[in-house]
C-alpha cells in the first residue's frame, strides 16, 4: 500500500468515525499532493509524497509560532494537532547522531575540505535524508563539520604555499 493509499484510506476512516480535524487535515494533504502531481504532470512516488507532507508540517510549525506570538493559543493547539496527524505518515526522523554520521560519510565520499564544498556535500546528503531531516539542521551540521575540517584555511589557501621552495 502506497503512502497516498494510506492517506486516502485514513480520510475515509476519519469520515466514518466523525473525526473532523483528522478528516480535514488529511484532505488538505491529499489536495497538496494532487496539486503537485498535476503541476508536474506525473504521479509521485512515496519519497516525493513524504517531501510534500514535510512541507505541510513545516508550514504548520511556522503557523504555531505565529499564533503563539499573536496570543492565539487555541489556533496554535489546532495546528499542533494537525502536525501530530501528518507526522504519522512521515518516515521516522533521523537522530542528531545519525545525521552526524551521515555528514561524516558525506565529507569522506565527496572529499569536501572547506566551506566552499558545502553545495557538494548537501547534494550528496539531500537524497539520503529527504523527508527525514530538516534542511536547516542538516546545513548547520555540514557547516560546522566543514569549519572544523579545515580550521584556519582561507578560500585562497590551496595548500601549495610552500611549492617551489627547497
Amino acid at each position: 500500500m502506497t503512502l497516498q493509499d494510506r492517506l486516502r484510506a485514513d480520510v475515509t476512516a476519519a469520515m466514518r468515525s466523525g473525526d473532523a480535524l483528522r478528516r480535514d487535515t488529511l484532505r488538505m494533504a491529499v489536495s497538496a499532493i494532487y496539486n503537485a502531481e498535476k503541476r508536474d504532470g506525473r504521479p509521485y512516488a512515496d519519497d516525493e509524497v513524504a517531501v510534500i507532507l514535510t512541507k505541510e508540517v513545516k508550514t504548520r510549525r511556522e503557523s504555531v509560532e505565529a499564533f503563539e506570538k499573536g496570543g492565539r493559543p487555541e489556533l496554535a493547539a489546532k495546528e499542533a494537532a494537525e502536525i501530530a496527524i501528518l507526522s504519522e505518515f512521515l518516515p521516522q526522523s533521523l537522530t542528531e547522531a545519525e545525521l552526524t554520521l551521515l555528514v561524516r560519510q558525506a565529507l569522506s565520499e565527496t572529499g569536501a575540505s572547506s566551506p566552499r564544498d558545502m553545495g557538494k556535500v548537501m547534494g550528496w546528503l539531500s537524497p539520503r535524508t529527504r523527508g527525514r531531516a530538516e534542511g536547516r539542521v542538516l546545513s548547520g551540521l555540514v557547516a560546522a563539520a566543514l569549519a572544523t575540517a579545515a580550521p584556519g584555511q582561507t578560500p585562497d589557501d590551496t595548500g601549495a604555499s610552500g611549492a617551489g621552495q627547497g
